[in-house]
């Protein structure tokens, strides 16, 4: 069984969702530190001459607590940048109903939030991954970093390992193969879409993905990757 473990992040990039779409399950990482600055709560997208960070509110964020921890506070603000950033994309009105759907999900619990935002995007997209949450899951406790990886691996039975290329720092592939997982990275291809007419932003939230390419044209980005 091929597996992706990864933090539950705002509107990830089109690398997230092609890992989503290269593996047989997915494990939500939501009982981890949350990362101030990173991207559990923010991302970019496209705005009226470049990139624009949209950033979802947070009540006490702290790297002292776990995402799972975290509550979120208003959110139409985000909803409304999207739309005057996007109200004149092709694909706005296929796109934008679905995420007001996202954000009018009742919880305040940023973990649920984020879990809902996922398989709400996935669904879109056509991807269907077993879905896990990491802290639903019986587990040892007091792990961290790789040996908590490898130890939700065994718990769920995985063969294979899949991470972004980020991780490439993080993991050892003898440790890996010591509890028989094998170890790989994927590679994005090169993305590119039109956009407004204007020259390419690259790097963009998932949101910007979907707001200029009807589900066919994305199916094949998410395909435009390879494992290494």
């Amino acid at each position: 069984m091929r597996l992706a473990i990864m933090q539950p992040y705002l509107f990830p990039y089109l690398g997230y969702f092609q890992l989503i779409r290269a593996v047989d399950a997915f494990v939500i990482y939501d009982d981890v530190d949350f990362i101030k600055g990173g991207w559990i709560n923010r991302n970019y997208i496209l705005g009226h001459a470049d990139k624009q960070l949209v950033t979802l509110p947070l009540q006490g964020a702290s790297p002292n607590k776990r995402i799972n921890q975290l509550e979120v506070s208003a959110r139409h603000k985000l909803l409304q940048t999207i739309r005057q950033c996007y109200g004149k994309a092709p694909h706005f009105a296929a796109v934008y109903p679905v995420l007001m759907d996202i954000f009018s999900q009742q919880t305040s619990q940023l973990a649920l939030l984020l879990e809902y935002q996922l398989r709400s995007i996935c669904a879109y997209l056509g991807l269907q991954p077993k879905w896990f949450v990491s802290s639903a899951m019986e587990k040892a406790a007091g792990l961290r970093g790789q040996g908590k990886i490898l130890d939700i691996c065994d718990v769920l039975g995985a063969t294979r390992y899949i991470n972004l290329p980020g991780g490439k720092s993080l993991y050892d592939r003898e440790a890996f193969a010591e509890r028989g997982l094998q170890l790989s990275f994927l590679q994005p291809g090169a993305v590119c879409y039109r956009q407004f007419g204007r020259k390419f932003v690259p790097g963009l939230s998932i949101v910007d993905v979907m707001m200029f390419n009807d589900r066919e044209q994305c199916a094949k980005l998410l395909d435009a990757y390879e494992l290494v």
